[in-house]
């Protein structure tokens, strides 16, 4: 990818992708109307909570993400238009830092696949099956040191002449503090780039004072499943135990806290998983010719997690009025399977996940809600709202609260996936960067003087519009046990039945079917 310093002129003439965007936004035009008259006339349900421009944005994103046969945009053509450079610009340092291919990466995760493969799962043999074919190669892993620029105008680009260590050097003379997060952005796991959550990382970063290390894992359907896992562990380890040609010095873990919105947000609690089965079985990594123990990090801060890749959750469909993600067509679905076909989809052997063998769903390093315990995890902090995930990030949080993690769950009343991504500038998002940041600060120790903080577990309902928290104070209320209304037997039901379906369909017959 290239990195320019410079934003993209305005003038530049329609390309063909402008002119298809046209084409499919002049149809809208009646529903958007249809919006505003509802809203004016608090017809809706949803302009109770929502202002206009918030209730337009969710209709028309979920309009376009709604699955159509006639779709103009291949995966493909959709990936290389979001995956855009728009150059940097603005109160932002980038830093661009590519960590070398190591080998010992890819082996650590094929062992905590293999290990994690549950032997009274239906798929079981067919997950090992497909664990022994060909894995993706460790590879080399670029990110962005993305950290605060003050003084600056708010339309700076980058000093001209500087190489990516320079800029690096730069951008540490205004980083206070040891925090460092780790993040993996969202996007379904085949969509996005670190350059698209520049506004969030430098957000991020101003907040806690620290850096931002914002990862360019690979994409699907080109690099599937677990090439995107590989890329975060190597990334971790950069972190952990630098390369020689790295610009940073070793980072103490209890200084990282792992963050990601949606599938970057699946994508940190496997790496998660991944490390407490390393460290259960006393597995060392051979990462740059030495045999290390990989410590946990300090945290895990999460906006809007996807934590199950089967879409077994009743909010997927009960909350589709308030999110843009569109509702299941059936209960076996995909939406990126209705793409025209181009170079990189359908996928061959085919299958319905852009991310994932289809064998592969249900394993806790996929579907996380599955996994067996989180004990001895560091503190996490989840936000979600009324959105079709948030039955799965409800019942994640009561089950890490089980097993003895801190825990501080905030749902926003009406919001839909990603709202502080989506509404950057609202009173909402600014409440949630502000609680994120925080628990960040608290996690690595940046509260009380250098020394760590305690998080203090908790369920917070903050209403929409006057963002007044209603706070359950968890075991003393009883509250965790009414904030997820499946149990754990329940999930586990409805994750075997729709993987059950699955194998009976396949993916011709559901193919013909639609």
């Amino acid at each position: 990818m290239s990195y320019s310093n410079t934003p993209s002129s305005a003038k530049a003439s329609l390309s063909s992708e402008n002119i298809k965007l046209l084409a499919v936004m002049v149809p809208k035009i009646p529903m958007m109307l249809k919006t505003t008259l509802f809203h004016l006339l608090r017809i809706s349900e949803t302009s109770k909570y929502l202002d206009l421009s918030q209730e337009l944005t969710i209709n028309v994103v979920r309009s376009f993400l709604t699955p159509s046969t006639k779709s103009l945009f291949t995966i493909s053509a959709t990936q290389k238009f979001l995956a855009k450079d728009p150059g940097v610009q603005g109160r932002i340092w980038v830093a661009n830092y590519v960590a070398p291919a190591d080998d010992g990466a890819q082996k650590a995760i094929v062992a905590a696949l293999e290990g994690l493969v549950s032997p009274a799962s239906p798929s079981a043999a067919d997950m090992l099956s497909a664990l022994k074919q060909e894995l993706p190669p460790s590879a080399p892993v670029e990110a962005e040191w993305t950290g605060y620029r003050a003084g600056v105008a708010k339309d700076a680009t980058l000093p001209v002449g500087l190489s990516q260590k320079e800029l690096y050097d730069e951008m540490m003379k205004e980083v206070t503090a040891p925090t460092t997060v780790l993040y993996f952005h969202g996007g379904a796991y085949w969509l996005m780039d670190p350059a698209t959550h520049r506004p969030l990382a430098q957000k991020l970063a101003k907040l806690t004072s620290g850096r931002v290390y914002n990862v360019r894992y690979r994409l699907s359907p080109r690099h599937a499943f677990p090439a995107a896992l590989i890329d975060a562990l190597v990334s971790y380890l950069t972190l952990l135990f630098p390369p020689e040609d790295a610009f940073h010095e070793p980072i103490k873990a209890e200084h990282i806290v792992f963050s990601g919105d949606s599938a970057g947000g699946n994508l940190s609690l496997s790496l998660l998983q991944t490390l407490f089965y390393l460290k259960r079985n006393n597995i060392s990594v051979f990462w740059q010719g030495q045999q290390l123990n990989v410590p946990l990090p300090g945290g895990v801060a999460l906006n809007s997690p996807w934590t199950d890749l089967t879409h077994s959750s009743p909010s997927c469909d009960n909350n589709a009025l308030f999110d843009y993600l569109p509702a299941p067509l059936s209960k076996n679905y995909t939406i990126d399977s209705l793409r025209p076909e181009c170079e990189i989809w359908p996928a061959n052997p085919p299958r319905r996940s852009v991310y994932v063998d289809d064998h592969l769903a249900d394993h806790p390093l996929v579907t996380v809600l599955l996994a067996e315990s989180w004990e001895g995890s560091p503190p996490v902090w989840i936000c979600t709202g009324w959105e079709l995930l948030a039955d799965e990030d409800k019942y994640l949080a009561c089950k890490m609260r089980r097993d003895g993690v801190p825990v501080v769950l905030e749902e926003y009343e009406a919001m839909p996936h990603c709202f502080a991504l989506i509404f950057p500038d609202s009173n909402g998002a600014r409440k949630c960067l502000g609680d994120w940041a925080d628990f960040i600060n608290t996690a690595t120790g940046q509260k009380q003087d250098g020394e760590k903080g305690e998080v203090q577990s908790c369920f917070k309902r903050i209403k929409a519009k006057t963002l007044v928290e209603e706070i359950l104070e968890g075991e003393e209320e009883g509250g965790w046990e009414k904030v997820a209304p499946y149990s754990e037997e329940e999930i586990k039901r409805r994750i075997a039945e729709r993987m059950r379906r699955a194998r009976e369909e396949g993916v011709t017959g559901l193919v013909a079917k639609l």
